[in-house]
């Protein structure tokens, strides 16, 4: 597969990989950072790494069902944004070192991916979920112009002592 390069006025959007294992990890396991993430924190470098192999398999795919980026501002590993496709369906997922929280970012590195996928790979739907907990992330999603469109319980992070409910968001 083609890696594919993405840049917005502040940032760049690089393929994700095993070159970016130490600044993976530093934000994948610290709980603060992804205490809204379901399948976060990771338990130390060695789980980031598995996770990171897994990535590079991917980009090596003729046909890849995930797309995963590092988002780079000035040169600076910041966070990664993803999108994985069931059924012809975009889900978009972002994580942004807490050292970057509150610069838009997520936003920015977003509707990047999805401007990207709609003009190149003619995407016209678009969802994602987060944690009802998680303010940040739903106003990034409404922000891109998506729409809650459910509500459900029983979403844990590993971490986590109780379920909370988590919320669906939708663009077409």
């Amino acid at each position: 597969m083609k890696r594919i390069e993405i840049t917005t006025s502040r940032l760049m959007l690089k393929p994700l990989g095993s070159e970016y294992l130490q600044t993976v990890n530093e934000y994948a396991t610290d709980y603060e950072n992804t205490k809204y993430m379901c399948f976060l924190p990771n338990e130390n470098e060695a789980e980031t790494a598995e996770f990171l192999k897994k990535v590079d398999l991917e980009w090596e795919k003729e046909k890849p069902e995930y797309y995963e980026f590092a988002i780079l501002y000035d040169n600076q590993h910041i966070g990664a944004v993803g999108i994985y496709f069931e059924n012809g369906i975009g889900e978009l997922g972002w994580i942004i070192n807490k050292k970057h929280w509150g610069k838009g970012f997520a936003y920015e590195a977003a509707e990047a991916l999805v401007q990207y996928f709609r003009t190149n790979r003619g995407t016209t739907h678009f969802i994602a979920h987060c944690d009802a907990e998680n303010a940040a992330s739903y106003r990034v999603m409404e922000k891109l112009g998506m729409v809650k469109t459910g509500v459900r319980g029983g979403r844990r992070n590993r971490a986590a002592s109780q379920d909370s409910f988590e919320y669906q968001y939708e663009l077409k």
